[in-house]
Order: C-alpha cells, then structure tokens, then sequence
C-alpha cells in the first residue's frame, strides 16, 4: 500500500471490535488524548459494522476481541489484523497476531505502528515527532576492558536525570543494550534490520513502535537475538537509520555505543557526532592503543579533509591514582577520570557512574 500525502499530516487509522463498552471506551480515549496527531480511532460493538467499515473508511490496523471469529477474507489486503487477548502468555489466536488488553497505552500503541509497518511499502505524509534531531555523542573503548559501554549508558541515564529525552543506541557486535536497560514491550533491534533490508519504506515506523523505554527515562532498543543479526548491517544502513532517527526529532541526545574502528565507511558514522568520546583506563596498553588511535586519526583527516579530532575527547574510566597514567597525547581534550569501582552490581555501577559530574564535560 501507498500512502499519498495529502497536505496535511496523515493518521493511522485504528478499528477496534469488542463487546466490553467501558473498555472500549477507555481504550479510545487514552489513544485520543495521548496519539491524537497519530491514530484516528473507530470502535465498534458489531462485527458487521467494523467490517464494512474497514473498506469504507479505509482502515490501516483491525483489532477484535478473542470472542468474535473473525473471516480474514472480509479485511482488506493493505489491513493489519490482530486479536485482543485477555492472557498476556498467549503468543498467537487462530493464526494470527494477538494484542494482550490489559497492558500500557504506551505498550498496545506501539503494537499497532508495528502492525501497520508490517503492512506498508512506503509512508508519506504520515505525522512524526518534530524536534531538534538530536545531538549525537558516540563512545569508543580505545582496547577492551575500558568499560566504555557503561559509562555511555551512565551518561545516557545522567542526561535523562536531567530532564532529557535520551535515546541509548548499543551499535557493537556484540553488546546488548539490555545489560543495561529493561522494560515491558515487544520488538527488538531485529525488527529494525529487519525493515532496513526489506526497503519498504517503513522504517520510521518501525524505529518508533519498538522502542523501549527503561525507568531511568532512559530509550533504547532491545538487542538482537545473536550478534551475527547485527553483523548483517553495514556502514551505509546505519547511517541510514541514524539520519531516521534524527529526521523524528525525538531525542535530546543520541548516545552510540560503537565499535572503533579506521575503515573510512566506520568513520563517516562518526563525522556525523558532535562529540566522539575516546574511553580510556589508563594502562600502559591502554594508553599506546590510544596513541596510535589519534595518530591515524591525524593522518586520515590530512587524506581526507575530515575534521575529527576537533570534535574528539579523552575520558579515563577505571582510573587508578597509583597504576594509571595519562596517554601522551596533547592534541586532543581530556575531560578528566572516574575512578575504579570494585564489587558493584551492572545497576549499582550505573547509578554510582551517573552521580560523575566530570560527564557533564561531554555534553
């Protein structure tokens, strides 16, 4: 299905069938007062009536309770279905998706963008969130064992704290950004691939309906189920999701969690940042990893008229007054240390990391 812009923003619109009228009712007026620039909203008691209307007024998404039988036959092609199901352990209802009812607004809301990607080619004149696009802050660990994911969550959670919409984008291989974040919802970063290599022109959607929310304030996506889902993404299509990503205007602030690494296709991701911070512990290896790092940095924005390491700076984590030093390197802005915490659990970590003012630098 084609969506045509019609000049103003365009709705989804969502056909509800059920028998519980107080549900209905509250269901629709939850969507009313919190998506009304998103979801044009229909509910009906009569099986007939929501039938025909789905033709009539064109509907995008179906949803009916468990206790009518519905003929898939009688809903259009270009029409997502699903079943409102009472048990959140039911995973499919005569073969078909299942929307459990008694969750979160927020939760059923994002099941029906998901829906309604699944069965678009392209979307146009569709309303998004509009904002600023979102400052980009990505956070490279210089060798292994700098911790430098958890002080991009800590950051990420540190600028939530203050009021920020935060999204945290783990992009490594092998890192899952549920280490650090947790919460309710279907979806994960393989929907995401997923609608990038299907091409239909769904992405924005599909970016929106499985993102999660962690009650530090703080967004992310689900990790894929094996890092070889990950692998299947290159350079240009996380650019591409990027630039989608900040096209919504959504965030404050988009925090990357990456990879390091010299090839030119990596490094354009980086030259879209406004602030690439180098995590370091200080360590001799540490240390001569980092040295060579802004020397070919150095070398590759002479080759390439790139301007990086303006943009670039130093962080120490695990920092040890006693066994640490700082990198002979004089070029570039160190912000300062965090010294080694021992014995903490991944969220003790995280809550103890951002109480660090010395991120505020990085900002």
């Amino acid at each position: 299905m084609k969506r045509a812009d019609r000049g103003d923003k365009m709705k989804i619109k969502v056909a509800i069938l059920g028998r519980d009228k107080t549900y209905l009712s509250r269901l629709v007026s939850a969507f009313n007062s919190r998506y009304t620039e998103k979801l044009e909203m229909y509910s009906f008691t009569q099986e007939q009536a929501a039938l025909e209307a789905l033709t009539a007024s064109r509907i995008d998404v179906f949803l009916a309770d468990d206790s009518y039988e519905i003929d898939n036959r009688q809903i259009p092609g270009r029409c997502g279905f699903a079943y409102l199901v009472d048990s959140a352990e039911i995973e499919s209802f005569r073969g078909q998706q299942v929307i459990h009812k008694f969750q979160k607004a927020d939760l059923i809301y994002r099941q029906i963008l998901s829906i309604y990607a699944e069965n678009v080619t392209e979307i146009t004149g569709l309303h998004m969130e509009q904002g600023n696009g979102g400052r980009l802050i990505a956070y490279l660990a210089v060798s292994g064992g700098t911790g430098a994911s958890t002080v991009a969550a800590a950051s990420a959670i540190r600028l939530a704290r203050k009021g920020k919409k935060v999204l945290y984008l783990n992009l490594e291989r092998f890192g899952s950004s549920d280490v650090f974040f947790q919460a309710d919802g279907t979806g994960s970063f393989q929907d995401i691939i997923y609608a990038i290599k299907s091409r239909k022109g769904n992405l924005p959607v599909k970016l929106e309906s499985v993102v999660k929310q962690d009650s530090s304030g703080v967004w992310f996506y689900s990790a894929t189920a094996t890092a070889l889902d990950m692998a299947e993404l290159n350079s240009e299509e996380i650019r591409n999701m990027i630039a989608n990503i900040k096209m919504c205007g959504a965030y404050d602030y988009i925090i990357l969690d990456m990879d390091f690494s010299l090839e030119k296709s990596e490094l354009e991701i980086l030259r879209e940042c406004a602030q690439i911070v180098m995590v370091g512990d200080g360590s001799p290896t540490s240390n001569r990893k980092l040295e060579r790092v802004m020397a070919s940095m150095r070398i590759l924005e002479e080759q390439n008229d790139w301007k990086l390491l303006i943009r670039c700076s130093i962080l120490y984590n695990r920092f040890s007054s006693r066994t640490s030093e700082k990198a002979a390197v004089s070029d570039v802005r160190e912000v300062g240390g965090i010294k080694r915490y021992e014995g903490y659990t991944v969220e003790q970590l995280l809550r103890q990391l951002a109480e660090e003012e010395v991120l505020d630098k990085l900002y």
